[in-house]
């Protein structure tokens, strides 16, 4: 699922360039984006918010992605570039439904840090826009992702449900930290899941 992108080590490289190395301001663009539509959602965060957090011009930003839907397309694209409950090693784990779990409650148990995608499209979903361009950039990378592993009938139906759980449990438990999640043991609330994981996979 979706990861944060690091954006430190980019934003001093493109220091170090001064301004003359296209990827690395490219780089410190698209991380500058992340930061600001996880904290603002798309309809709150402006061109000029993300030059200034890159240390460039708003007109760089529009040569380098041509519109604010084209920027945030590849910032949503940019958290989806690493996914955690779907790497590779729990695609092709022995016990999928287990590994599933078990990644699934350490990405969302009290403490661990919050992902970017996730605050981002949920901060943006108001924005008929910036919904769509989430659908879409989900359908290219994690649903993609997981469908093309399943085998069965309603393959479809089936990863589309995994994301929703994944989705839903982000939300409840570190969103909006539901006490009786919060609380949860670890490894009780891994067995829970991993029967439902089961099922859909």
């Amino acid at each position: 699922m979706p990861k944060s992108v690091p954006d430190r080590p980019v934003l001093r490289s493109a220091k170090r360039a001064g301004g003359r190395d296209a990827c690395a301001t490219r780089a410190a663009i698209l991380a500058s984006a992340v930061r600001a539509f996880a904290a603002h959602g798309y309809d709150g965060a402006g061109v000029r918010e993300i030059a200034r957090g890159a240390g460039v011009t708003a007109m760089l930003v529009n040569r380098y992605f041509g519109s604010k839907e084209k920027l945030f397309g590849e910032a949503v694209a940019a958290t989806m570039a690493q996914p955690v409950i779907l790497a590779q090693g729990n695609l092709a784990a022995p016990d999928r439904a287990r590994a599933f779990a078990q990644a699934l409650e350490a990405i969302t148990r009290p403490g661990a840090a919050p992902l970017d995608g996730f605050a981002i499209m949920l901060k943006s979903a108001a924005s008929p826009r910036a919904a769509a361009i989430s659908r879409a950039q989900i359908a290219k990378h994690h649903f993609q992702t997981l469908e093309r592993t399943l085998t069965g009938p309603n393959t479809e139906e089936r990863a589309a449900l995994v994301l929703s759980l994944v989705a839903g449990l982000h939300q409840m438990r570190q969103t909006l930290r539901l006490p009786a999640l919060v609380k949860a043991d670890p490894a009780a609330l891994t067995a829970l899941l991993e029967p439902l994981f089961a099922q859909l996979l």
